[in-house]
C-alpha cells in the first residue's frame, strides 16, 4: 500500500510541479518576447472597449448564477432536501474514481523536477531559435517523440513553450503509467484500479483543458475578444444548474417525434414498468412475440432512436411481434425495490405477453443489466419447471459472471459504496451521480472534450440522438444498486450456485437450458468481452456467442443500413474468447440479420398481424400512446 501511495504522490506532485515550473516559463515568455507575434499589446480604443465588454458580461453571468444558486439553496434547506447538489459533477466525477491517497501534492518528486530543469534547458535553445516568437520551422507532429490526438493542431508545435509543454506532460504519463505496469506485489486487481486512477488524474491534468495553457483557445480568445468565453461561460452555468454535463443540442430532439417514435401503445403498467407494444408494419408475423428488457439505469429509448437508428422499428418491420419494458426512474415510493422486483417484473411481463397473444412462450433480450437480471429469472422458471415459458434468450453486453468486470469494479471498494449511500438520502441514486460516474470512464472523450470545447472554445453543441439519450438520466433505487454492486460487481455471488435467491427461489445458472444468443462488443468499456463471454461456462443449453466490432452501445445499435463495423461468429464451445476469435469467421457490416436469423432457427411459424397482435384496435383496452409516460419523467 505504502508504494502505491508513494506512486500516486509522485504523479500528483510531478504533474503539479511540471505545470508550476511551466507556467512560471510561459509567463517570462509572455512578458518578454514570447507573443510579440499576437495582438496583445498596442489595442486600439474600440478593440479596449469590446474586451471590456466581454468582461463585464462574464461578471454579470457569474453574478446571476451566484443569485440564483443561493436561492436554489435556501429553497433545498426550507424542504429539507439534500443540500448535495448534482452540479458539482466534475468534482464527483473524480472523487469516484477511487480514494486518492492523502497528501498526493505533499511529497517530494526528484524526478519530476530534475525533468524539468532539462527540459528548462532546452527551452532555452529553442527559443534562442525563434522569429517573432515562433519556431523558425514549426516541427511535423510526426518527428516528436510523443503523439496525442489532444495536441494536433499545429498551435501546439508553433511555439516552443507549448511545444515543451505537452511534450513534457506526455513524457511524465507515460512514466507513471510504466511505473504501474512495473510495480511488484500487486494484484492484478489493485494494479487495474491504480492504473486507472493515474490515468484520469492524468487526464484531468492535461494542459489543453487549461485556458492559459492551451494555445489554441488563446487564439480563439484574442481572435472573438473573448465572445466565446461568454458562450463558454454560459454553457458552464447552464450545465451547473442543471447538475448534468451537456454533450448534446438540447433542443434537437423529442420523445414521440424524432426519437422513440415507432408506433404503438402501453399495454400493461405497474409501480416498476410500463410494457410497450408495437403496431405491426406487415401482415404477418412471427408466432412467437419478442419482449426486450432494457437496462433500467437508461432509457429503454436507446434501441429506439431515430428511425434510421432503431432497433425495435428494425425487428418490428422483419414480422416480429415486439414489446419492450419502460423502467420507471425512481423516486421516494421505490425506496425498498430490490433485486427481487426486478426479476418479478420480468417474470410479469412475461406472463402478461404470454395472456395477452394467448401463446405458449416468449422470445426475450436482456440488454446489460437487465441481462443479468434475465439470466436470473431464466434459471428461477427452470427451478420451478416453468422454463418453457421462454422460447429463446438473447444477451446484449450482458455480465453473469463478473469477475474480469472492468473499469467499472474501480467503483465498488468501501468508500465508493459509502459515498453511494450518502448521495442517497432519499432511498434512490440520482441519475446525474452516476451519468457523472460512467463519464469518468472515458472521461477524455465524455468529460474533458467538452470542458475545452464547449466551455473554452465556446462551440455551440451538436443534435447527436446517442448523446442525447446518453444525457437523459435516470434515478436508481439506492437499495438495489448498493445490492448490486456489493453482491454482483464485488462478490460475485451470481455464479456460486444458490448463493443468492429472488422471490423465495434460489438461483442457479447451470440450470438455464434456454437457447442462447449471447453478443458482446470487442471494445466495450463497461462490459468487456471478457466478461460476457464467461456466460458461455455456467449456462447448459445450446449457445450461440457472437462478438461485434465497437463497445457497449455502437457494438449493439449498429444497423444494417449503415453499413459499420463487423461481427464474428465461431465456435462457441471454445474453451476462451481468445480461442474463439482465433478460429471464428470476420463478416461485414451489421450483425442484426445474422441474429435474426438465429431466432428463425428457434420459431418459423407465423400468424395474421390482426386482433391484439395490433395494439389498440377495436376492443383492445391499452393505457395510452407509446413512449408512455413513464420514459418521460425524471
Amino acid at each position: 500500500m505504502a508504494q502505491e501511495t508513494d506512486l500516486m504522490a509522485t504523479a500528483g506532485e510531478g504533474l503539479k510541479g511540471f505545470f508550476d515550473m511551466q507556467g512560471e516559463a510561459m509567463r517570462d515568455l509572455m512578458a518578454g518576447k514570447g507573443f510579440d507575434s499576437l495582438p496583445i499589446k498596442g489595442m486600439d480604443a474600440v478593440e479596449l472597449s469590446e474586451w471590456a465588454a466581454t468582461a463585464a458580461q462574464l461578471q454579470q453571468l457569474w453574478f446571476d448564477f451566484a443569485t440564483h444558486q443561493a436561492q436554489a439553496a435556501a429553497e433545498k434547506a426550507a424542504k429539507g432536501t439534500n443540500m448535495l447538489d448534482p452540479a458539482h459533477w466534475l468534482v464527483i466525477s473524480q472523487s469516484m474514481l477511487g480514494q486518492m491517497p492523502k497528501g498526493m501534492f505533499d511529497v517530494s518528486a526528484k524526478m519530476a523536477q530534475d525533468q524539468m530543469q532539462l527540459w528548462s534547458g532546452m527551452m532555452q535553445s529553442f527559443t534562442a531559435g525563434t522569429t517573432g516568437g515562433k519556431l523558425a520551422e514549426t516541427p511535423d507532429a510526426a518527428d516528436l517523440p510523443k503523439s496525442d490526438r489532444r495536441f494536433a493542431d499545429p498551435a501546439w508545435r508553433e511555439h516552443p513553450a507549448f511545444l515543451l509543454l505537452h511534450q513534457t506532460y506526455l513524457m511524465l504519463v507515460d512514466y507513471f503509467r510504466s511505473s504501474v505496469r512495473q510495480m511488484d506485489g500487486l494484484d492484478r486487481a489493485k494494479r487495474q484500479q491504480l492504473d486507472f486512477a493515474i490515468s484520469a488524474l492524468a487526464e484531468a491534468m492535461s494542459p489543453d483543458n487549461f485556458l492559459a495553457l492551451n494555445p489554441v483557445v488563446m487564439k480563439r480568445t484574442i481572435e472573438s475578444r473573448g465572445a466565446n468565453l461568454v458562450r463558454g461561460m454560459q454553457h458552464l452555468i447552464n450545465d451547473m444548474k442543471r447538475g448534468q454535463l451537456t454533450h448534446t443540442d438540447p433542443d434537437a430532439f423529442k420523445l414521440g417525434e424524432n426519437l422513440a417514435a415507432t408506433p404503438g401503445k402501453v399495454v400493461h403498467e405497474t409501480p416498476l414498468y410500463q410494457l410497450i407494444q408495437y403496431s405491426p408494419s406487415t401482415n404477418e408475423v412471427l408466432e412467437v412475440p419478442l419482449i426486450i428488457f432494457p437496462p433500467w439505469i437508461n432509457r429503454f429509448y436507446i434501441l429506439d432512436l431515430t428511425p434510421k437508428k432503431s432497433f425495435i422499428k428494425w425487428a418490428v418491420d422483419q414480422g416480429l411481434t415486439v414489446f419492450v419494458v419502460s423502467w420507471k426512474s425512481a423516486d421516494e415510493s421505490m425506496a425498498d425495490v430490490v433485486w427481487d422486483d426486478y426479476i418479478r417484473a420480468q417474470m410479469d411481463a412475461i406472463d402478461h405477453v404470454r395472456t395477452r397473444l394467448d401463446v405458449p412462450a416468449v422470445h426475450t433480450i436482456g440488454y446489460c443489466v437487465a441481462g443479468t437480471t434475465l439470466a436470473a429469472t431464466l434459471a428461477i422458471l427452470s427451478r420451478r419447471g416453468e422454463a418453457d415459458k421462454v422460447k429463446s434468450a438473447t444477451f446484449f453486453t450482458a455480465q453473469v459472471d463478473f469477475e474480469k468486470s472492468g473499469d467499472l469494479k474501480n467503483f465498488i471498494d468501501d468508500g465508493q459504496m459509502e459515498m453511494i449511500g450518502q448521495l442517497s438520502p432519499n432511498g434512490y441514486l440520482d441519475g446525474r451521480y452516476l451519468a457523472a460516474a460512467f463519464n469518468a470512464l472515458r472521461g477524455r472523450d465524455l468529460i474533458w472534450n467538452y470542458v475545452v470545447n464547449n466551455y473554452m472554445m465556446g462551440e455551440d453543441y451538436p443534435a447527436f440522438d446517442l448523446l442525447h439519450w446518453n444525457g437523459d438520466v435516470t434515478n436508481l433505487p439506492s437499495k438495489w444498486h448498493n445490492a448490486y454492486l456489493r453482491d454482483l460487481y464485488r462478490d460475485n455471488k451470481l455464479v456460486v450456485p444458490d448463493a443468492m435467491e429472488a422471490d423465495g427461489t434460489p438461483i442457479d445458472l447451470t440450470k438455464v437450458a434456454t437457447p442462447s444468443f449471447v453478443q458482446a462488443g470487442r471494445e466495450d468499456h463497461i462490459a468487456p468481452a471478457e466478461s460476457v463471454w464467461r456466460i458461455t461456462r455456467h449456462f447448459t443449453g445450446p449457445m450461440e456467442f457472437l462478438l461485434a466490432g465497437s463497445g457497449h452501445i455502437a457494438g449493439v445499435v449498429n444497423p444494417p443500413a449503415a453499413g459499420k463495423y463487423q461481427y464474428w461468429v465461431g465456435d462457441s464451445a471454445a474453451p476462451s474468447l481468445k480461442a474463439f476469435v482465433k478460429s471464428a469467421t470476420e463478416h461485414p457490416g451489421s450483425w442484426w440479420p445474422h441474429w435474426l436469423e438465429w431466432l428463425h432457427k428457434q420459431s418459423d411459424a407465423r400468424v395474421s398481424a390482426t386482433g391484439k397482435r395490433a395494439p389498440g384496435g377495436k376492443g383492445d383496452r391499452v393505457i395510452e400512446d407509446a413512449p408512455g409516460r413513464y420514459v418521460k419523467t425524471r
